[in-house]
């Protein structure tokens, strides 16, 4: 049997963050809303209690039964998580004098106490919190302080309950690998026996148990994780798998081309369609960001199924849906960040069961699931690329001539990294066509054309980054070589912002 740890999420931004770092313990885990616990799993060894955006004692907030794990299971609560529980078991919680926020240091600790083993001294934590303990419960026993938190972390005497008022999870917290690692692999128990080699041998089983003769169609993107789930499924079944690759017009330059023969190299029976032309008339003159993703998504739906239609057989449509794509789309607060592509888009009426093999895996282990299983390196580390294209790169209307300028500029920015060697050092790039025009000079004539921005980040998984910082004479080549080589932009800019506040893409 799999174990798991169970991860219940209060609503906080790191949340998925805890998860990946469970799973570079190679450790199966779950990332479950705050109340759906499942009851009588055998399967799960430790429970962690994320942060949240609430105060514990606002009316608001969000509130679980401790009864429903305490005592039952190994249990961390991390900043509210941890609040929640003194809070709830008979301690104070209350406003801090002021937000504390950023580096602290571990003034002491008990290094006795598990979760601690192996840690240095004044070890570098990270906190994020408006409120603080003021007082633990009876029975219960600070482990760790700093110089302005004194109940930085504290253990339920006598059970197997902590809670910490840091994140663990988070980069800047030196050791929050090591404390994750004393919890879920010195406390939980954790074999450790989750691994890229054993999902797919597990998965290629379960595919065929599951699919059996039935005949699956895949939607292909062109990114990592539709390939990877392609060679998967076709692991497993063969020629029972038919790929439908839509080109809507706005992918980078040449792509369309490119991403075909590469799928032809892997042996998957594809189908190329080109239905651009229906994409550019429906997004004429729509300007909304959230619209261009609700019309790319409704007309991708269309011309799939139109397609699928055709192959009057098929059982089951299989998404390459990972995990952080169905966490997102399902956020507890009810806000949506973005609309997700292949998320929640199956029409009714085309009868088909839905099969999504990667769907508890976060990007990283896409690529490492990838490599194990041959993949050729530059389709494994492809950077992301939204799904509805370069459509949320052109601020403002879609024209075929707006798309034709931003291919140019985007093939020689993304051209020039790999010439450079900088391109697997960025996590993703790509160019923003902006809706205004500037005065240039070009030769002895004035100019008044486009203005592009160029967007490099450094990232592990998205849900923060920050600009690269490229070279100073890469970044005068590139654009030399887009203003001196695509028709109709005389200026070229380099967005500096890190993610939050901002975003990776523009919309």
């Amino acid at each position: 049997m799999q174990q798991k740890i169970i991860i219940l999420d209060f609503g906080s931004q790191t949340t998925q963050l805890i998860g990946r770092r469970v799973r570079e313990l190679d450790t199966f885990c779950e990332i479950l809303p705050y109340n759906k616990f499942p009851k009588d799993d055998p399967s799960v060894i430790g429970v962690i209690l994320s942060g949240s955006p609430f105060s514990v004692y606002d009316t608001e907030a969000f509130k679980i039964d401790l009864s429903e794990i305490r005592g039952k299971y190994p249990v961390l609560g991390i900043c509210y998580g941890a609040q929640f529980m003194s809070y709830t078991l008979g301690g104070n919680v209350e406003p801090a004098g002021t937000r504390e926020y950023g580096r602290a240091n571990l003034a002491s600790f008990d290094k006795e106490n598990p979760l601690f083993r192996g840690f240095e001294e004044n070890s570098q934590v990270w906190m994020s919190h408006g409120d603080t303990i003021t007082k633990l419960p009876a029975n219960f026993k600070v482990i760790a302080s700093t110089d302005k938190v004194e109940n930085a972390a504290y253990q339920a005497e006598g059970e197997q309950l902590w809670g910490v008022q840091f994140h663990p999870e988070v980069f800047h917290s030196v050791q929050g690998t090591l404390l994750l690692e004393n919890f879920v692999v010195g406390i939980c128990g954790s074999r450790q026996d989750w691994s890229a080699a054993s999902f797919v041998d597990s998965t290629v089983a379960q595919l065929k148990e599951q699919l059996g003769n039935d005949r699956v169609i895949l939607g292909l993107s062109g990114g990592v994780d539709s390939s990877v789930a392609a060679v998967l499924l076709n692991k497993a079944i063969g020629s029972n798998l038919t790929c439908i690759f839509v080109d809507h017009g706005m992918l980078r330059k040449n792509e369309f081309r490119n991403v075909l023969h590469d799928y032809e190299c892997l042996g998957l029976n594809v189908i190329g369609v080109d239905a651009s032309e229906k994409f550019f008339k429906d997004l004429e003159g729509v300007t909304d960001p959230e619209q261009k993703r609700k019309i790319i998504g409704r007309d991708f739906v269309e011309v799939f199924d139109a397609e699928a239609r055709k192959i009057t057989d098929a059982r089951w449509l299989a998404q390459g849906t990972i995990y952080p794509d169905r966490i997102e789309s399902l956020n507890i607060t009810g806000k949506t960040i973005k609309s997700h592509h292949n998320v929640g888009g199956l029409p009714e009426e085309m009868n088909l069961r839905l099969c999504e093999p990667l769907q508890w895996l976060f990007k990283d282990e896409v690529r490492r699931v990838g490599r194990q299983m041959g993949m050729p390196e530059h389709l494994i580390t492809r950077h992301p690329f939204p799904g509805p294209g370069l459509a949320v790169r052109i601020l403002g209307d879609i024209t075929p001539e707006k798309v034709r300028v931003l291919q140019d500029a985007d093939d020689i920015f993304i051209q020039g990294l790999r010439d450079w060697g900088l391109y697997d050092q960025v996590w993703q790039a790509g160019v923003i066509l902006l809706p205004v025009k500037s005065v240039g000079v070009m030769g002895d004539e004035r100019t008044y054309e486009r203005a592009v921005a160029l967007r490099a980040v450094t990232s592990t998984d998205a849900m923060t980054a920050d600009w690269a910082h490229l070279p100073y004479d890469f970044m005068a080549k590139v654009s030399n070589d887009i203003i001196n080589k695509v028709k109709g932009v005389n200026r070229v800019c380099y967005d500096i912002s890190s993610k939050p506040p901002s975003t990776i893409e523009w919309e």
